[in-house]
């Protein structure tokens, strides 16, 4: 999975960020549980959607200070 670039992200309306962050939350969480059972495919996943969600926020914050 391809990380999103905070240029990407500023392309949505906060609506849409919010909906987003709350998916990709949910995928950080299923993707802990599975590793918890057996191994994942990928684990730096996590590392990768962690950081999509941070950058998210940041726009989000960028927005609300303007």
């Amino acid at each position: 999975m391809k990380s999103r670039n905070a240029d990407d992200i500023r392309q949505y309306t906060d609506d849409e960020i919010l909906e987003k962050i709350a998916e990709t939350k949910a995928l950080i969480n299923e993707i802990r549980y599975n590793h918890t059972i057996t191994q994942v495919e990928n684990p730096a996943r996590i590392r990768v959607l962690r950081r999509d969600v941070a950058r998210m926020y940041t726009v989000l914050t960028e927005r609300k200070a303007k």
